[in-house]
């Protein structure tokens, strides 16, 4: 009987948790207007309330779990806990029978003592021992996502960055990371010792008395079910309020952003209306969700409580009509009621973990995505076993690199797009030379470059460096020989000194100064409070635009590579500074292939080689002074480009 039942309580709970959490089948037009309602919700994602994926939960669960003896002490932990919830309630019923009864018995009273004294012990012991547990396990679970979400970030191409933004990204390191290491902890916490306590409190109610426990396991589904249906309300609710919030939030960030255009374009008063409407609608949204929140605990107390009093009038029937005690006493009476008020908190509990981990299911299933992603640029097998890979590097078989590159009817596209950006490109540059890629917006400059660089691949053709493909050889070794200096300088937080070094680590303080002293950076730097030492903030920020620049070019030089990458390199520098840098790269580029992409054709008039590029095409192509010969489009393009800085510096000097 007791087997049965309790047999039965688990496969109908059970159902009905997978009929709430399960899809239902669909209509062709219900179809529709899911359709119609899943384009207006796909701009959040965090709107959709999940089926739980157990896949996913077991990748999360593999990825994350190392140290399984912290595990299984939390378990245990829990398991005892619940047993010491189970056992209180009996003491208690033994205490009411033996002791306040017409003829108490005192007998026993100290091994009573003892065995509560033992019981509060126990239950210190096991409360400290997991939640230390679980901490435990929340921080290493939240480590371990974010240490292998970062070794991808590293390993990923340039091609992923150009799909998910940085925002989404650090979504994934931080919050998701975070809310499912809460869930795996805590959650799996409360859905044991919920379980455990409930199974246990059902099999010692249909021992002592099946009646009164089929009366307990009666209100169970309508518990659950109603638990359920009102968390998947309030959460719903509650999502929409954090995408208003989050609407909310870009306003004020767009309002302080652009708040000299707004004055400017007298769009104050516009502003502020579309801010009221926002706020109108966090208004009703929040007032939903309270109002979803204030129904639902009185509704649980009362279906609880509503439990509790038919034990306790069914119960009470039996002691009034049991005169001899032989079926129910007043403290087994009691212990229902007491098990009663206890078996609803465990029912809540796993409700509520249900509920979590509906909505953890999109941070789990992002979290996945990311540490699963393969990226584009990848070395071969053969490959990885001569050269080694990024983080174990088999230099001792690198070959030198001399520094000639050839495109071989190369043609490339986008992820994602089927415009071909270059087509049956080809191109050879010669060792030493120095090569400058000018044209239009969307010409390909980049693209070759990030070609060139291997942060993409030819989708067809081949690229050679020394003659040979660049994908027989390792990203490792490529990038080690490598020097990129960006349009847009990205400094790190720390001091000057450390900022250069990082384009060789093992440079000594004397070689970082002496390549600064080559870009003519020194001078600055030595005005500066502390000199190499000192702090340039994060990114860099209390350094002009030029002086991060000229940082690094240094850093840049000081790495010595064989191919250096000038991309819109002197964009930032001024009239002056820029003098300084070309009489510099002058000196430096000595003996190693350079790869200039440059606006301002100023720069690259000394270049061995200008190749003019439109539509991912090669237009034109010589020195600086044959393209002026031929009077095409680069002639046209540096006439209006002088023309323009002629213009430009009469205005000044007046």
């Amino acid at each position: 009987m007791v087997i049965a039942s309790i047999v039965i309580f688990i496969v109908f709970t059970a159902l009905c948790i997978y009929c709430l959490l399960s899809k239902p089948k669909k209509t062709m037009k219900s179809k529709e207007v899911d359709q119609i309602k899943a384009n207006q919700m796909a701009e959040d994602e965090e709107d959709d309330f999940e089926k739980i994926d157990l896949k996913i939960w077991k990748k999360i669960i593999k990825i994350i779990i190392k140290d399984k003896k912290l595990i299984i002490q939390m378990m245990i932990a829990v398991i005892l806990l619940a047993v010491n919830d189970l056992v209180y309630p009996l003491l208690n019923r033994y205490a009411l029978e033996h002791y306040f009864n017409e003829q108490p018995d005192f007998g026993t009273k100290w091994l009573f003592i003892g065995m509560y004294a033992f019981l509060a012990i126990a239950l210190g012991i096991t409360v400290w021992s997991f939640i230390r547990a679980a901490s435990i396990v929340e921080e290493s679970t939240t480590i371990e996502i974010r240490k292998q979400a970062f070794d991808k970030l590293q390993r990923l191409s340039f091609s992923y960055y150009d799909t998910n933004s940085s925002g989404w990204i650090m979504a994934r390191m931080t919050s998701d990371a975070r809310k499912l290491a809460s869930i795996i902890s805590w959650g799996i916490v409360d859905l044991l010792w919920g379980f455990v306590l409930m199974i246990g409190i059902l099999i010692v109610s249909f021992i002592i008395n099946w009646r009164l426990a089929l009366l307990l396991l009666a209100l169970v589904p309508v518990f659950l079910l109603l638990t359920l249906y009102f968390r998947k309300k309030i959460l719903r609710e509650y999502r929409g309020v954090r995408k208003i919030n989050s609407e909310i939030t870009a306003a004020f960030n767009e309002s302080f952003m652009g708040s000299n255009a707004s004055k400017t374009l007298v769009l104050e008063a516009k502003n502020e209306k579309e801010f009221d409407v926002t706020i109108a609608k966090m208004k009703k949204r929040s007032i939903q969700a309270a109002i979803f929140s204030s129904i639902f605990w009185p509704t649980i107390l009362v279906l609880g409580y509503f439990g509790v009093a038919v034990v306790a009038v069914e119960g009470g029937k039996m002691v009034i009509g049991d005169e001899l005690k032989l079926i129910i006493t007043t403290g087994t009476l009691y212990l229902f009621l007491d098990y009663a008020m206890r078996f609803f908190d465990p029912v809540m509990s796993i409700a509520r973990i249900i509920s979590d981990f509906q909505q953890a299911q999109a941070s789990a299933e992002r979290v996945i995505s990311l540490i699963e992603t393969v990226p584009d640029v990848i070395d071969t097998p053969e490959v990885i076993e001569k050269y080694g890979d990024v983080y174990h590097p088999k230099m001792e078989n690198w070959e030198e690199l001399e520094g000639e590159i050839e495109f071989q009817q190369v043609s490339f596209k986008y992820k994602g797009t089927d415009k071909y950006v270059l087509k049956d490109f080809n191109l050879k540059i010669e060792k030493g030379q120095v090569v400058a890629f000018v044209g239009e917006t969307g010409s390909g400059k980049s693209t070759i470059i990030n070609l060139i660089s291997r942060f993409y691949e030819p989708s067809e053709g081949s690229i050679l460096i020394d003659g040979k493909d660049y994908k027989e050889r390792s990203v490792g070794w490529l990038h080690h020989h490598l020097g990129y200096v960006l349009q847009t300088p990205h400094l790190f937080s720390g001091n000057i000194l450390e900022n250069v070094r990082y384009g060789r680590l093992d440079a000594t303080d004397e070689e970082v100064k002496q390549v600064c002293q080559i870009v003519n950076a020194h001078e600055f730097i030595e005005k500066l409070p502390q000199g190499y030492l000192t702090d340039i903030g994060e990114g860099g920020n209390k350094l002009s635009i030029g002086q991060k620049q000229l940082l690094s070019f240094a850093r840049a030089l000081l790495a010595n590579p064989k191919i250096l990458i000038l991309d819109e390199a002197t964009s930032s520098i001024d009239t002056e500074n820029e003098k300084m840098i070309q009489d510099a790269i002058g000196v430096v580029l000595k003996g190693r292939t350079s790869l200039m992409v440059a606006h301002r054709l100023s720069t690259v008039v000394n270049a061995d080689k200008i190749v003019v590029l439109r539509e991912g095409k090669i237009l034109e192509i010589g020195t600086h002074f044959e393209l002026l010969h031929k009077k095409g489009y680069y002639f046209n393009l540096y006439k209006n480009q002088f023309l323009q800085e002629f213009e430009q510096k009469s205005i000044n000097s007046i």
